[in-house]
């Protein structure tokens, strides 16, 4: 008996006028494919409680304000380099929350919950992507755990933020998030730039890895022009955005190969940059990276720096970032190595005994700046 088909190459019979089989030279490096859950679907099993809506709401106008020089406030981007556990980020949003509230009129603090890593070469690629830390790449399940834990911090009454790396994953998360980040490794890419200029909540552009500014400064030009481009709604269809454009976008300094580029020289340059951009000059320095030539107690002395350059009247700086956990410093994700408590498993972090008392001296630098009642600009 004559096979129909040849398994290893699927060249179907059939008329001249069938569909053509492409399958010998169409997706030939493909393993697999799963079945990927709509956003609507997620959106209407999990949907945004009106306390979580109106709390997302008023934190992402209090963050354009700070940002664009509204409020004096200074915005504090603080938490884990990355999410692995969810129990793990519940306790440090419990911790982080009741600081918030005490520095509230000082201080925006926004939770870092960072769900996927961008990756040089290899590594563990986040929360979103392989949620279980085996490798098994349950995307659909990483999904819901991202957007639940995003619920239960907004139940705690704590702001958001996140980098969006994924071109695809915003649709079932973004809503709720209060601010977000585009990394230095795709500051530079068109896709996120157009992604950027239609996100709801405001978006920080990161120098390049190299240290260049001006990528960022471009960034955001682009950004907050209207665009249009392909890809997913929340019912899983393919569409053309077209977007109005966010004016709510900002520069953060994280330094670069040739150093840090947070000192008052690196700001000076930054401004310089955004001033030639036609930009507003108020920037967010990342304490972590190469700003703290990824040493993670150097984080502390970049915003002791910072601080006291606030106290001195500086209203340039908008914001700062810090990599912060329970505990100091980080482990390897290894297979059958039980993970410590509290412990990053991407960069290493500081520990949340030597955060707070950070928190507390850049609310008292605020405190300082705002007494003095300087112009904007330094000093």
């Amino acid at each position: 008996m004559n096979r129909i088909d040849d398994p290893l190459h699927d060249r179907e019979t059939g008329s001249v006028d069938s569909t053509l089989d492409t399958t010998r030279i169409d997706d030939v490096r493909i393993r697999a494919v799963r079945p990927l859950i709509s956003p609507a679907l997620l959106l209407d099993d999990l949907p945004v409680p009106d306390e979580a809506l109106a709390l997302i709401e008023r934190r992402r106008a209090e963050i354009a304000d700070i940002l664009g020089g509204r409020d004096d406030r200074l915005l504090a981007v603080v938490g884990p380099c990355s999410i692995h556990d969810r129990d793990e980020a519940i306790e440090y949003a419990h911790r982080l929350k009741a600081t918030a509230d005490a520095l509230s009129a000082d201080v925006l603090l926004v939770m870092r919950v960072y769900f996927e890593k961008p990756r040089t070469t290899l590594g563990w690629k986040g929360y979103i992507n392989d949620p279980r830390l085996d490798g098994s790449f349950r995307i659909n399940e990483g999904l819901r755990r991202a957007r639940e834990l995003l619920l239960d911090l907004a139940s705690l009454g704590l702001a958001t933020g996140t980098e969006f790396l994924d071109l695809l994953s915003p649709q079932y998360i973004a809503d709720l998030v209060s601010w977000g980040a585009i990394g230095a490794r795709t500051t530079e890419s068109p896709s996120h730039r157009q992604l950027a200029s239609g996100l709801s909540c405001p978006i920080g552009f990161k120098n390049g890895t190299d240290g260049d500014v001006q990528v960022a400064a471009d960034a955001i030009v682009a950004a907050r022009a209207s665009h249009a481009f392909m890809g997913m709604t929340k019912m899983g269809q393919a569409a053309i955005f077209e977007t109005r454009g966010n004016e709510a976008t900002h520069v953060i300094l994280r330094g670069g190969k040739h150093g840090p580029n947070c000192d008052a020289a690196g700001v000076d340059a930054a401004c310089a940059a955004l001033r030639k951009a036609g930009l507003s000059e108020r920037v967010m320095v990342d304490c972590s990276h190469a700003n703290s030539a990824k040493q993670p107690l150097r984080q502390i002395d970049v915003a002791e720096d910072l601080a006291g350059r606030i106290a001195a009247g500086d209203r340039r700086v908008a914001g700062v970032m810090l990599e912060s956990h329970l505990e100091a410093g980080r482990q390897d994700l290894a297979p059958g190595v039980p993970l410590k408590r509290g412990l990053s498993i991407t960069d290493a972090c500081i520990g949340w005994t030597q955060t707070e008392p950070l928190l507390l001296r850049l609310a008292e630098a605020v405190r300082q700046r705002r007494r003095a009642g300087a112009a904007p600009g330094v000093a």
